[in-house]
């Protein structure tokens, strides 16, 4: 513990910390219970979509064989030309939000092409999707827990080490200022008993 001035001054000092400090807590508090319940949010959103990745990849699987067919290359049409994302503010953390993704308008020749194909791009498409969603959604989390971990450091600095030290010197300084304050009139008695005995004295 750092050493204190015993003064009225660092009294009043200690005591405006200490405020101060009691001040703050209530919203790092709300804030850290605000982030842990973004975090429970993501990752239930995380999983869901990590589900539906699952289904579209089973799902292609049962005809991904078709694509071995060098007549057949989808590929422009399943990459996306554009991602589109936004950033949002949660409890003081900047997160990465999802919107949508674009793809190259399907131009190819429907009567020369296989029947299978504008499904399989549509669902190719939805695999895209889900992938650069739950990558997006991967990132708001790691986010979000950087912030908790942070703010959840500040909680417990105040909590455990800041109003626990100021408390504690109050309490030194109290003590200290209280027993000047005996010593001193303690002595303004003594002092005042020998005024008083030098006056008798004269009188007598």
């Amino acid at each position: 513990m750092a050493k204190i001035k015993l003064t009225k001054g660092e009294l009043k000092k200690q005591r405006d910390s200490l405020k101060q400090f009691r001040h703050y807590l209530p919203t790092l508090q709300l804030k850290k219970q605000q982030l842990q319940m973004k975090i429970l949010e993501a990752r239930k959103l995380f999983e869901k979509r990590l589900s539906a990745l699952f289904e579209v990849e089973n799902r292609i699987k049962l005809w991904m064989g078709l694509l071995a067919d060098p007549a057949v290359n989808i590929t422009e049409w399943i990459m996306p030309t554009e991602v589109l994302t936004d950033t949002t503010n949660i409890a003081g953390a900047n997160i990465p939000v999802y919107k949508d993704v674009r793809f190259k308008e399907i131009d190819y020749d429907f009567y020369t092409t296989p029947f299978w194909v504008d499904q399989g791009i549509l669902e190719l498409r939805e695999l895209m999707k889900l992938l650069i969603e739950t990558n997006v959604i991967r990132e708001q989390i790691k986010t979000l827990q950087r912030e908790l971990q942070v703010t959840t450091q500040r909680v417990n600095l105040f909590e455990k080490i800041k109003i626990p030290e100021c408390l504690e010197n109050i309490r030194r300084i109290r003590i200290y200022l209280g027993d000047l304050m005996a010593n001193a009139v303690g002595i303004s008695k003594v002092a005042k008993g020998k005024v008083e005995s030098r006056e008798e004295a004269a009188v007598a």
